[in-house]
């Protein structure tokens, strides 16, 4: 950051739950705003439609507030220990979300989600089902970037790829209708992707520990590179929040 604080805002489309921001989403945006690999945490559903602020504190860390209350923390980070399990080509990616529950509103917690919502229309939502893959520790599925998500360059502007890798950690955990939280999030983005290029995003569980799960989740491009990478906490919640 180049000052003590500024701002970000979540327009209404870029959802998880039906009135909060999803979570990767604006990890995405924070992150981008300090200019740093960052931890980021979730202390209350963002706001939609409101302007958030992002203020330096003197220790190093980062907090986002809205009407005088923490919304957001954020630390520096590191993601050097995380690396996929496996990995599979764009078509077995498209063949696994193919089988993948999460396109049926009917089994979904959350179906208006901007990342993984089967109620969104194609360019308006992502639209990402990450299913398993027969012999492999992960989920995965296919993303061709709408060219809504990029950028002047024709690059996808990096608070979508921290969306994008939200949603599938989740659905690698596996937990059926029932809704969890994100209660904490990582991206770190080795290379831009670029609208219509075919990528492939995998899932996988890396802790899973009574009510707190760890997830991993990647984003590698045609060839199989590495482009992202992504640490998520998820919370089960004692009682339903939405």
């Amino acid at each position: 950051m180049n000052s003590e604080h500024s701002s970000v805002r979540v327009a209404a489309r870029f959802c998880g739950p039906p009135s909060s921001a999803n979570g990767g989403y604006v990890c995405g945006l924070v992150a981008d705003a300090i200019g740093q690999l960052v931890t980021v945490r979730l202390l209350k559903p963002p706001p939609l439609d409101a302007q958030m602020t992002v203020h330096a504190d003197a220790d190093g860390t980062w907090h986002v507030e809205h009407d005088a209350q923490r919304i957001v923390e954020a630390r520096p980070a590191t993601l050097d220990d995380l690396a996929p399990p496996a990995t599979v080509t764009y078509a077995d990616a498209l063949a696994a979300s193919a089988n993948a529950t999460w396109s049926d509103p009917a089994q979904h917690p959350c179906p208006g989600c901007f990342v993984c919502g089967p109620l969104r229309a194609r360019g308006d939502g992502l639209r990402l089902f990450a299913g398993p893959v027969a012999g492999k520790p992960i989920v995965a599925t296919g993303w061709s970037p709408d060219a809504s998500l990029a950028r002047a360059d024709g690059t996808i502007a990096p608070e979508f790829i921290a969306a994008a890798l939200d949603c599938p950690g989740f659905q690698a955990l596996q937990t059926g209708l029932k809704p969890w939280l994100l209660g904490e999030y990582t991206c770190r983005i080795d290379r831009p992707v670029s609208a219509g290029e075919h990528c492939v995003i995998l899932g996988w569980k890396i802790e899973v520990k009574g009510r707190r799960s760890i997830v991993g989740t990647a984003l590698l491009d045609d060839s199989g590179a590495l482009c992202a990478l992504a640490k998520g906490v998820w919370i089960e919640p004692r009682e339903p929040v939405y």
